[in-house]
């Protein structure tokens, strides 16, 4: 007779004189060697001891307890022991994503980490079946009532022999549940992950995608004049700025910042400036022309002390399109609110975000 491992058994004879063993004395196996016909066995007296069945040792299975005659305590005893299977299958499935995702996005990972979570993330989302079969599943070999299922219920429920005296749809539906909590908590933790890998600040800002931000709210503001083809071919944006939402211009949105911000915006648009002036020496526009041609496509930002001074007469061809715009009582700048075309956009989709992000349920 072959003795699975987690099996009840009850001592009939053994032929050591020394042991304090009985018969009738119960244990759980551990493990039997066919070849040697030996069992291994944890006796509920506290020692452990090997039974050699081909040297005057024996051992039977042990008789399954008659039920409680108590319904409800068993539903009860059932429902506690599905917890706890639920409860390991989560616990294993967030070690087995935090593996998976050092192999995958973690530092030792070679090329675009980011770009890589960045198209997890998608998939995710997606329902790709080709990212969503690479994530970490709970595997085992053989079905349900093999020994890994005896494993994971003793160790989850800390019932070492109430495996063998389930029925099979028992046990199948505690493996279903360990399955289920293993796998949705790998994916929200590998998710979780990607968002932390593929964010340009390294937390999750996945609270301020733009469809998240109403009136009120703080999001990632940028427009088209900072959009750039991503590695796969995605729009994505050189910089974004954080601002609060304060109304809307024919579909637009105007937003407040700090100082700070404004700062960063005056300074990215020097960059396109000057970029542009490169653009236009290289088409052959003379030097003495080029100061006209940039102010004539692209408005120039300046601070005069704490006052943002936006010069579009170039721009617009009217000699009084310059504004000064005050800082509000909380120290707050409207940069060419009304008059760009700004737009929140999705944090993961910027390259650089500058500002300050609040946490989650700051947002």
């Amino acid at each position: 007779m072959r003795y699975q491992p987690g099996q009840r058994v009850a001592l009939v004879h053994t032929s050591d004189s020394h042991t304090r063993l009985r018969a009738g004395d119960t244990g759980t196996v551990r493990r039997h060697d066919q070849r040697q016909n030996i069992v291994e066995v944890a006796w509920d007296s506290g020692s452990t001891l090997s039974m050699c069945l081909d040297d005057g040792d024996r051992i039977a299975p042990a008789t399954t307890p008659p039920p409680t005659g108590d319904p409800v305590g068993e539903a009860t005893g059932w429902a506690v022991a599905l917890r706890r299977m639920r409860a390991a299958g989560a616990e294993a499935g967030h070690t087995a994503a935090e593996w998976w995702v050092q192999d995958t996005i973690g530092a030792r990972v070679g090329g675009d980490t980011r770009l890589a979570a960045r198209r997890i993330l998608a998939g995710i989302h997606d329902g790709d079946p080709a990212v969503l079969d690479a994530l970490p599943h709970f595997s085992s070999a053989g079905d349900s009532v093999d020994a890994a299922g005896w494993e994971l219920f003793a160790d989850a429920a800390g019932d070492v022999s109430g495996w063998f005296g389930m029925r099979i749809q028992q046990r199948d539906e505690a493996m279903t549940v360990y399955r289920d909590a293993f796998a949705t908590t790998a994916e929200e933790r590998v998710a979780e992950l990607c968002h932390l890998a593929a964010s340009p600040t390294g937390r999750d800002v996945s609270h301020l995608h733009p469809d998240r931000v109403h009136l009120g709210d703080v999001g990632v503001f940028s427009g088209e004049w900072a959009m750039v083809v991503g590695p796969d071919g995605d729009d994505r944006f050189e910089i974004g700025f954080v601002g609060t939402l304060i109304d809307h211009w024919n579909g637009w949105a105007v937003f407040s910042c700090t100082r700070p911000v404004a700062e960063a915006i005056v300074a990215d648009q020097y960059r396109l400036r000057d970029q542009h002036r490169r653009s236009l020496r290289e088409q052959g526009v003379p030097e003495d022309d080029l100061d006209r041609r940039v102010d004539a496509d692209l408005a120039d930002l300046s601070f005069d002390g704490d006052v943002l001074v936006a010069d579009q007469r170039a721009l617009s061809d009217d000699p009084e399109a310059i504004d000064r715009v005050a800082p509000d009582g909380d120290g707050r700048y409207v940069v060419m609110g009304r008059s760009w075309c700004w737009e929140a956009v999705d944090p993961y989709a910027c390259d650089r975000i500058v500002g300050d992000l609040p946490d989650p349920n700051q947002a």
